[in-house]
């Protein structure tokens, strides 16, 4: 199976790709499966007014950073899904950047469309982004580290709406004090894979840690083994596309490794359910 399971495009505040252009490019690509996720962020950023217009991408130009246009975006994918029928497969999805207080707008949120994927990430803590370092600042190495971890353990624990945590240490690309040993978070980190299993839950393999030029996999190598050890068996593996040179980079190589690492099956989704796919 030859799928993106972490696709992002004019949705998202920080993409300007079609959606269209990026359903011709994974068909011409010779993916079989495709998952769009794009970006929603309660708490630092805003919903549009009004859902139901059709969607502009020069409307983001003049406006501050929004979150999804919820019925535009999910009308496009069922165009899409008809329109390409028999030549791929598109799921519906969307990444969750997600906090404990922001927890009551995505249940929302999840209630009102029919999803059939949901990553759960964490890209900011009390409001504050990491790629800012906002986050980071004020704080040593341990306590931003640790406090990040914590704030995703915290969330699985009340919300279970979701199918994988995405890029789970996302906060070592941000870094300023570079790679913080692994054994320090082991606990926290064990912490979080055993409820993530316990709930039925995956992880996915984020291949862009190739072009943040980071020596490690995302998640780290570390992490991915202790998921296995502990009987963790759902993985998705997604590119981060913002751009058409992103898609599906790095994917054939990865899932040899994590082939190698143990894993015998990538997970594709429909209706929120995992379907697994032989390595």
């Amino acid at each position: 199976m030859y799928t993106d399971y972490h696709l992002h495009t004019y949705y998202s505040d920080d993409s300007d790709y079609p959606m269209e252009e990026l359903v011709k490019d994974a068909i011409a690509m010779g993916l079989d499966q495709i998952c769009f996720t794009d970006h929603v962020d309660y708490g630092i950023k805003d919903d549009w007014a009004d859902q139901s217009d059709s969607y502009h991408p020069e409307e983001k130009k003049n406006l501050p950073v929004m979150n999804v246009k919820y019925q535009a975006y999910h009308e496009e994918i069922s165009r899409m899904q008809k329109k390409y029928d028999g030549k791929i497969i598109i799921r519906e999805g969307m990444e969750f950047g997600m906090q404990v207080h922001t927890i009551p707008q995505y249940r929302k949120l999840f209630a009102t469309y029919p999803f059939d994927f949901i990553i759960m990430s964490c890209h900011q803590v009390d409001d504050k982004e990491f790629w800012s370092q906002d986050f980071q600042k004020g704080k040593t190495q341990e306590e931003y580290n640790r406090k990040y971890y914590e704030e995703i353990l915290q969330v699985i624990r009340r919300y279970k709406d979701y199918s994988v945590l995405g890029h789970l240490d996302m906060i070592t690309r941000y870094d300023p004090a570079g790679i913080y040993p692994f054994e320090k978070v082991r606990d926290v980190v064990t912490e979080i894979l055993q409820q993530v299993i316990g709930d039925g839950k995956g992880i996915e393999v984020n291949t862009s840690s190739h072009r943040y030029g980071l020596s490690d996999l995302t998640p780290s190598r570390d992490i991915l083994k202790l998921y296995r050890e502990l009987g963790g068996t759902i993985l998705t593996i997604g590119s981060d596309t913002h751009n058409p040179e992103h898609l599906a980079a790095h994917i054939k190589e990865t899932l040899e490794e994590v082939k190698e690492m143990g894993f015998t099956s990538i997970c594709t989704y429909e209706n929120m359910q995992p379907v697994f796919h032989q390595l």
